[in-house]
């Protein structure tokens, strides 16, 4: 990608973060950095829209046990609405014996150059009061080391968290635990 692309994506995900903010919403829009992929002459069928996929664990110093994995997709078809996105995705913590895992079904998905906002609704959990509330992943395709964030990082636990809207995560401040698997983000390439 030359300079010039790099700007102008840049540009443009900055102004989807202003749109964002100024409409209420927290969570990080991608820009679209790619060409979209289309049919070809031969009638093949085009890629999916969007994707965010892969398992890894997180890196704590303390030794903490935590997964994440993604099964989240857009297909091509529903290319100018993220809210048709499908897919699951799920976590776990554990630390000294004790923690908690949930599973999400995928409401909306944003995905822009190698970063993905996923949200979903709890659909099955082993922490009390979990099932039912949504939560946001943004997850940052590094192809080295990933990075993830998380809505509960800065709204409190899902259990403790209300109507928080879709496509909203936080900033990927996580890193992934070397060795452990990564995530791969395909980019969405909206047509505005």
């Amino acid at each position: 990608m030359n300079r010039r692309t790099k700007t102008a994506a840049l540009g443009l995900g900055t102004a989807l973060l202003v749109t964002a903010g100024a409409t209420g919403a927290t969570g990080a829009a991608g820009a679209a950095a790619s060409a979209s992929a289309s049919a070809s002459a031969s009638g093949e069928q085009q890629r999916e829209a969007a994707a965010l996929t892969g398992t890894a664990k997180l890196y704590r110093s303390a030794g903490d046990d935590i997964t994440f994995s993604f099964d989240a997709h857009l297909a091509a078809k529903d290319n100018d609405d993220p809210l048709k996105a499908t897919g699951t995705f799920e976590w776990s913590h554990y630390a000294g014996g004790d923690g908690a895992w949930a599973k999400a079904e995928v409401d909306c998905l944003l995905t822009g150059g190698k970063v993905a906002v996923v949200s979903g609704v709890v659909t099955d959990s082993d922490l009390p009061g979990a099932k039912g509330k949504r939560v946001g992943i943004t997850v940052h395709d590094t192809g080295r080391r990933d990075r993830l964030g998380y809505s509960w990082a800065s709204v409190g636990n899902p259990v403790e968290t209300k109507d928080l809207p879709k496509c909203v995560g936080s900033a990927p401040f996580e890193k992934v635990k070397k060795g452990t698997g990564d995530f791969t983000v395909v980019p969405w390439n909206p047509k505005f």
